[in-house]
C-alpha cells in the first residue's frame, strides 16, 4: 500500500532534475502523473534544459514503477496547451486530479539589478510566476470539479527567504509565490484543497551544475568543476553541505499530499539544510 494509492498528480518540468525526481516518487507511492515539460532553452540562458528524450525517460520510469503517465512537451505559459494536457490526463486517469507539482522555473546569471536585460528579467517572471498561476489556474477547476479535495505544492525557493545581491529577479518570482500560497489556501480551503509552498536550498540538478554558475562560484579558476564549488555551496547551508537531492525536495511533496498533512495547508516549507538560518 502506498501514501498516495488511488491519486492522480500534476507535475510541471518533469523531464528531469526535481520535476522527475517528483513524478518518479509519487508513483512509487501509488500516483499516477501527469506531466509536462517545454523541453526547449531559451536561447540567453547559460545552461541547456530539458530535451524531449528526457521527458521520455521520465516515463520510463514511471511506468517501470506500474503506475500510468500522460506526459506532454507544453510551456508551462500556455493556459491552452496546459490545459489540454490536463483534459487528456483526466480523460486517461478516471477523471480525478489530486496533487499538483508547480515545479518548472529557470534561473538567470548573478548581475546588479540594474544591468539585468529588461526582456530577460520578463521571461523569467513569465516562466517562473506566471508559468505557475498558469498551472494553477488550469488545476484547480477540475480538482473542485472532483469534489476530493487535494494538494497544491509551489515551488519556490530558499532565496525567497533571505537577502543578498544578485539575482533579484529569480528571487523576486520565487518570492511571488509565497504570497500566492497564501492566498490560494484562503481560497481553496472550503473544497478541501490544501495550498503549500517549498523553499529548496541548491538542489543537485543542472540549474547549480554547470559551467557558468560554476564561473561565478570560482572566478579565480579557467574551468572550475563540482568539486571546485562544494565548499563555496556549503556556505550557504547550516548543516554541512554543499546542496541537496533532488528527492529529498519530492519527499517534502509526498508528505504534503498524503493524509499525514491532511490539515497543513498556507505554510512555507524550507527544506534548505538550515540555509535561512545563516
Amino acid at each position: 500500500m502506498g501514501l498516495l494509492d488511488g491519486k492522480v498528480a500534476f507535475v510541471t518540468g518533469a523531464a528531469r532534475g526535481q520535476g522527475r525526481s517528483h513524478a518518479r516518487r509519487l508513483a512509487e507511492e501509488g500516483a499516477d502523473i501527469i506531466a509536462i515539460d517545454a523541453c526547449s532553452t531559451q536561447g540567453w540562458l547559460s545552461y541547456d534544459l530539458a530535451a524531449g528524450t528526457d521527458l521520455a525517460q521520465t516515463v520510463r520510469e514511471v511506468e517501470s514503477l506500474g503506475r500510468r503517465i500522460i506526459a506532454s512537451q507544453a510551456d508551462v505559459r500556455d493556459l491552452a496547451a496546459v490545459r489540454d494536457t490536463i483534459d487528456g490526463g483526466l480523460a486517461a486517469l478516471g477523471g480525478r486530479l489530486d496533487i499538483v507539482c508547480a515545479n518548472a522555473a529557470i534561473i538567470s546569471q548573478p548581475a546588479p539589478t540594474w544591468e539585468m536585460d529588461l526582456d530577460q528579467w520578463r521571461e523569467l517572471i513569465d516562466v517562473n510566476l506566471t508559468g505557475v498561476f498558469v498551472t494553477v489556474k488550469a488545476a484547480i477547476p477540475p480538482m473542485i470539479a472532483a469534489g476530493n479535495g487535494g494538494s497544491i505544492a509551489l515551488t519556490s525557493s530558499g532565496a525567497a527567504l533571505i537577502s543578498g545581491p544578485g539575482l533579484a529577479d529569480y528571487k523576486a518570482s520565487k518570492a511571488g509565490l509565497l504570497s500566492l500560497t497564501r492566498t490560494l489556501a484562503c481560497e481553496l480551503a472550503e473544497h478541501s484543497i490544501r495550498v503549500n509552498a517549498i523553499c529548496p536550498t541548491a538542489v543537485d540538478t543542472p540549474m547549480i551544475q554547470n559551467q557558468a554558475l560554476y564561473r561565478s562560484f570560482r572566478p579565480d579558476l579557467e574551468n572550475p568543476g563540482r568539486e571546485d564549488v562544494k565548499a563555496g555551496f556549503a556556505t550557504m547551508n547550516l548543516l554541512p553541505i554543499p546542496w541537496i537531492d533532488p528527492v529529498d525536495v519530492s519527499n517534502a511533496i509526498v508528505w504534503l499530499a498524503c493524509d499525514a498533512a491532511r490539515y497543513i495547508t498556507g505554510i512555507t516549507l524550507p527544506v534548505d539544510a538550515g540555509n535561512a538560518l545563516r
